[in-house]
């Protein structure tokens, strides 16, 4: 569960809304699935490719094993670790996701805000 405060809501393709943050992270992250990465990834202009999925379930999988979303250097070695030294490096993973990786695979992820990530 996010702390920011102001609570909104994310409109679904299929009539659900799904409640988040000010900045977008979901407030119930059991809330999260496909679709809603789907609608996630599109607020920030994002069309999910296999590529993203990788990333996405590398960093689901880190979180239900250590209960942690991975900051910018976390992420950019847990994914040269699990997906190879090409893909664990900054500028591809901001290729993907952005200007700020740590942030938006998170939130696509459907899981809190990294820890030292602002």
């Amino acid at each position: 569960m996010s702390d920011s405060g102001e609570q909104r809501w994310l409109l679904m393709g299929d009539n659900r809304q799904v409640a988040v943050d000010q900045d977008g992270f979901l407030l119930v992250l059991g809330d999260w699935d496909v679709n809603v990465a789907q609608a996630l990834a599109l607020a920030e202009n994002i069309e999910l490719s296999a590529a993203h999925w990788e990333i996405l379930m590398l960093v689901q999988t880190f979180y239900q094993q250590t209960g942690l979303s991975p900051a910018t250097r976390a992420l950019v070695k847990l994914v040269a670790k699990q997906a190879g030294s090409d893909k664990g490096k900054s500028i591809y993973l901001m290729k993907l996701f952005g200007g700020k990786p740590a942030l938006s695979v998170s939130r696509i992820a459907g899981l809190p805000r990294p820890a030292n990530c602002f």
